[in-house]
């Protein structure tokens, strides 16, 4: 018992300095690009003389905290559940260093490839490419007849609207103010979430779709997980988003969008897009081949910007290289549908709970079962209402499990179900 709790000890103390080394890796914040650029390039764009955007990044210097980060990975034990994670996650974290120190060339596309992996990758359980995935939901997008959508799904939203829409529905949630939602002219992206911070782009144009994924995607996964891992009581660690965790993140995130019903083929299309755009960005795209992608798939002219600023983070704007996150959204959604799947065959389903304890991978739950169940870590306090009722869960997935048997073709071929 007492080399038990010596172990804990020793690395909850190694989790403590992996927080410390890490605070300043803010890989995301640090790839952004600086306000401004938007509105030179569209205006050049409208008058036939854009070029790819050159964007300045600093020059930083994470020497200490890589040699930090080392000595901690060296000094935890790979045959302990919590060593393992504090290993490979300290290596996660040099490699975001690595980038960091980067950035602006491309050295960086290597870099994000092995944290975030890249387009032609095959989906868990050697299935399709991602690249053949997100062709696959682009071509049924556009196969649909978007007249079919309600008046409801059509009518924008602004970012100032939604904004007091969301904070309603999170203060309803926590019974009080948890988590800010507040509106952000530099943000790349739509949205963003902290623990207790939720950043929608200013000027964005939402849809109501956009106002449940916002509430099930940002806000129940991503901010609850943060706030979940930060009242760990040995694991702090477990309240950032460490980079080796992003895949599991934002697929359980999309996957918290799908079960509740909000996604929408808009939304998988969207997706969709950004790993295509990676895909041709890797082979040579520039921004504004990509921008134009875009353009082409129906966005406006913002949210193509937006689009094509994601795909070239960090990088050059002249094709070759690419910032590979957006990846990881399919990937993850199919690693975490296949998941929950498996926890319901082995009547584990409380493994899915705890992935909400903090932000871990799902190689990470099944090797921390032991200390949950020992309470050595703490469940999590906020859960989604969606995974509350285990009953509801249960039967989703236990459907799941039983259609996969069925063989869509027999089904063409038996009741001679028009080819369309």
């Amino acid at each position: 018992m007492a080399g038990l709790a010596a172990d804990i000890a020793h690395h909850a103390a190694l989790d403590a300095r992996m927080v410390k080394a890490a605070r300043d890796i803010r890989l995301l914040a640090l790839a952004s690009w600086p306000a401004g650029i938007e509105v030179e390039f569209l205006e050049a764009y409208a008058r036939g003389a854009a070029r790819p955007p050159q964007v300045e990044y600093p020059k930083l210097d994470f020497a200490d905290a890589r040699a930090e980060l080392a000595a901690i990975a060296a000094a935890a034990d790979a045959q302990h559940p919590l060593g393992a994670y504090i290993a490979e996650s300290a290596r996660s974290w040099i490699e975001a260093a690595q980038l960091c120190e980067a950035l602006g060339t491309r050295a960086v596309t290597a870099h994000s490839v092995r944290l975030f992996g890249q387009p032609d990758e095959p989906l868990p359980g050697n299935g399709p490419s991602t690249r053949e995935a997100a062709r696959h939901f682009i071509s049924i997008a556009d196969e649909l007849d978007h007249e079919l959508l309600s008046p409801a799904e059509q009518i924008a939203i602004s970012a100032t609207a939604l904004q007091l829409q969301l904070q309603r529905d999170l203060d309803d949630y926590f019974d009080g103010r948890v988590i800010e939602v507040e509106l952000d002219p530099d943000l790349i992206a739509k949205a963003a979430a902290g623990a207790t911070r939720i950043r929608l782009r200013h000027g964005a144009a939402f849809s109501d779709y956009d106002r449940h994924q916002l509430l099930q995607h940002e806000a129940f996964v991503h901010s609850l997980t943060a706030l979940n891992g930060r009242a760990q009581p040995v694991l702090a660690s477990l309240g950032l988003a460490s980079p080796r965790t992003t895949a599991t993140q934002e697929g359980l995130a999309t996957f918290a969008e799908q079960i509740t019903g909000s996604i929408d083929i808009g939304r998988m299309k969207r997706l969709s897009l950004r790993i295509e755009a990676v895909a041709m960005a890797l082979d040579g795209a520039d921004f504004i081949e990509v921008f134009r992608y875009f353009l082409g798939a129906g966005q406006s002219p913002e949210d193509s910007f937006a689009s094509a600023q994601r795909v070239f983070r960090g990088v050059p704007t002249g094709g070759g290289a690419a910032f590979t996150k957006d990846t990881v959204y399919l990937r993850g959604l199919v690693g975490v549908h296949t998941f929950f799947r498996w926890a319901l065959r082995q009547q584990k389903l409380q493994l899915c709970r705890w992935l909400f304890a903090g932000k871990m991978t799902l190689g990470d739950v099944q090797r921390f079962e032991p200390l949950f169940e020992s309470g050595v870590l703490a469940p999590a306090r906020w859960l989604p209402r969606w995974i509350a009722r285990a009953s509801g869960l249960a039967g989703m997935l236990a459907f799941s499990l039983f259609v996969n048997r069925i063989r869509l073709d027999r089904i063409v071929a038996e009741e001679h179900v028009p080819d369309l």
